[in-house]
């Protein structure tokens, strides 16, 4: 039997692969599990800059294990904390991490791909929230994510139709960073993971935090934050490093400290 997560480790560059083809990719708690546990080992390596997270050229995740949810109910899902208690790790990476999404993102697929950082969308992408189709509703961040990238209209009318969304329209509604052709996906993100990973990965951590800080208060708040952590920054060897490098016009060698 084959695993339901797979690691790989290129440079700097954790990867992340769900591995239930089988299943189009169905969340269920071997893969959650998975995906946590390795997301614990890439913050523990101080190799590694940056994480991406992916499936395969069919599906990203085609949403939470149907067969698994279907006869659970009230107290079973709450006395368990289904979820809570492990899907969310992957938001609390303190390394950036980017989705790569191929093929379908539906439902807790989708909202395992709206916890990283961003979104790296293939041509071929789709994404939705079909969860009234089968007489519930999002519950790993649907109503409260996709809103906060798309939109209260957009967002309504992807819960409460059940409609896909193809990559075109997520790019263009601020849903994914960027649109990628299907057979460059993994490529251009592991490229992309790369230049973060080369930069300084404490630096990296202040701007996602700062970034996230933007979506959880006021804008004097966060602007108060933002100012503290970039004047923290001027305590780094890496900020001494950089602005040496840019002065002295050579390529900076960045340490993580």
């Amino acid at each position: 039997m084959s695993q339901a997560v797979l690691t790989e480790i290129h440079g700097k560059v954790g990867l992340i692969r769900i591995n239930r083809p089988e299943a189009m990719n169905a969340l269920n708690d071997a893969v959650v599990d998975g995906i946590a546990a390795a997301v614990d080992a890439f913050e523990a390596d101080e190799n590694i800059g940056c994480i991406v997270l992916t499936g395969n050229d069919k599906a990203f995740a085609a949403g939470a294990d149907i067969g698994v949810m279907k006869d659970f109910d009230y107290m079973q899902a709450y006395r368990t904390d289904f979820i809570t208690r492990n899907w969310e790790r992957i938001k609390t990476a303190r390394k950036p991490v980017i989705a790569a999404v191929a093929g379908f993102a539906l439902g807790g697929g989708c909202e395992m791909a709206m916890m990283c950082d961003m979104i790296y969308a293939a041509d071929s992408a789709k994404f939705g929230q079909p969860e009234i189709k089968l007489g519930t509703l999002p519950g790993a961040g649907g109503t409260q994510r996709l809103p906060r990238a798309v939109g209260k209209a957009k967002a309504m009318d992807l819960c409460l139709t059940g409609r896909f969304m193809d990559a075109a329209e997520a790019e263009q509604s601020g849903l994914v960073a960027r649109v990628i052709p299907a057979d460059r996906l993994l490529d251009e993100t592991l490229k992309a993971a790369q230049t973060i990973a080369g930069y300084s990965l404490p630096v990296a951590m202040m701007i996602k935090e700062s970034i996230n800080r933007a979506y959880e208060s006021s804008l004097n708040e966060g602007l108060l934050f933002e100012r503290r952590v970039f004047h923290a920054s001027f305590g780094l060897e890496d900020q001494k490093e950089g602005m040496a490098a840019f002065v002295e016009k050579r390529k900076p060698a960045f340490r993580n400290r």
